[in-house]
């Protein structure tokens, strides 16, 4: 078993995401089967966001009602009415908990947590974590051999369009690179910090594709003449860039023991547009909490009276699911239903091997 690279590595990235993760240091459980997997880490931005961004300085914020008025306890955090698509995974992947923010975890939680930082501060979390888990476990290659084991998923790019590329009055990026390049710039640097991780014992890698942002209420508001048809020049961006995590996918299986998969959530969320009736859903174009245009233009407020069919909407806020949506979307990542749902794998083969 390969050794993990144990030595201190600066990195950075340019794109704002959080860490979280969930580790298996439990006592045996006699009336549940273990999980599939001894630990699933969870790297990325709001879409999975857990409630890292409670205590620190951002506007970003979802911890007040009506946020989380289908979650178990409330609101915690998490931008959506209830579970994140990460939550349905942890469960279907047999996790009894829902995975703790970064800066609440301990003991038992040793490896849960994270707040709103870069990719690469999610990654140098992550290395202070595996150090951890030397300590706990007695050596090196112990931990390498436990970590093997885990599931890491992977998901970033979605705030480096909505919140950088396509914002040129605030960002220059639209203008220093063209939809290619910039695709290009963004996968580099998502290499760099993927080898970090395989280097610190990362075996077991999801990466996530970007959805359809260009369908977003925040974009239809600001993008769509008539407020229901998707914003092309978005998407087709995004499009490059998930071409290139395939690429990703290719390039690190070939690297000893890695086992990479790319799960398609664009296809997946153009497949719920296509035909919503057929996933239970019935709106797809607005947001069931927020203000303005589509429900887009400004995200849910804090005591805002959401919608109350929240089951029936694709969306929650101007960018964030709903729980409805977050089910649909975990539960093909875990078990594909068509070979372009994920590549090579999806995620319940993944755990199995």
């Amino acid at each position: 078993m390969a050794r993990i690279e144990l030595k201190r590595i600066a990195v950075r990235l340019c794109c704002w995401v959080h860490f979280l993760a969930l580790i298996s240091f439990t006592a045996p459980r006699p009336a549940r089967s273990a999980p599939q997997v001894p630990c699933f880490f969870i790297f990325g931005d709001s879409l999975v966001d857990n409630g890292n961004n409670n205590d620190i300085a951002s506007l970003a914020r979802a911890n007040y009602p009506p946020y989380g008025i289908d979650f178990p306890g409330g609101p915690s955090g998490r931008f959506s009415n209830g579970m994140t698509t990460v939550d349905v995974i942890a469960k279907l992947l047999g996790f009894d908990n829902y995975t703790p923010p970064f800066a609440s975890a301990s003991g038992n939680e040793l490896l849960s947590g994270g707040g709103r930082i870069s990719f690469g501060g999610q990654v140098q979390n992550y290395q202070a974590a595996v150090q951890s888990v030397v300590n706990i476990l007695g050596d090196e290659d112990s931990a390498a051999n436990y970590l093997s084991k885990c599931i890491f998923y992977v998901g970033m790019g979605s705030n480096d369009y909505l919140n950088n590329y396509f914002m040129p009055a605030f960002y220059s990026t639209s203008r220093q690179y063209n939809p290619q390049q910039y695709a290009d710039v963004l996968a580099q640097q998502y290499s760099q910090q993927l080898r970090i991780m395989y280097n610190y014992g990362a075996r077991k890698v999801v990466l996530i594709g970007v959805g359809q942002v260009g369908c977003s209420p925040n974009e239809l508001a600001q993008h769509s003449s008539n407020g229901v048809t998707c914003v092309n020049r978005i998407n087709s961006a995004i499009q490059i860039f998930n071409q290139k995590l395939i690429s990703l996918v290719d390039e690190f299986n070939k690297l000893a023991g890695a086992h990479f998969t790319y799960i398609n959530a664009y296809g997946m969320f153009g497949d719920i547009l296509m035909n919503p009736a057929a996933n239970g859903l019935k709106v797809t174009n607005r947001g069931c909490c927020g203000v303005g245009r589509n429900n887009g233009q400004v995200t849910c407020l804090p005591y805002q009276t959401p919608c109350q069919n929240r089951d029936e909407y694709l969306f929650w806020d101007a960018f964030h699911p709903t729980e409805a949506t977050n089910i649909i979307i975990g539960k093909q990542s875990y078990s594909a239903q068509s070979s372009s749902d994920a590549y090579p794998i999806d995620i319940l083969r993944l755990a199995q091997i």
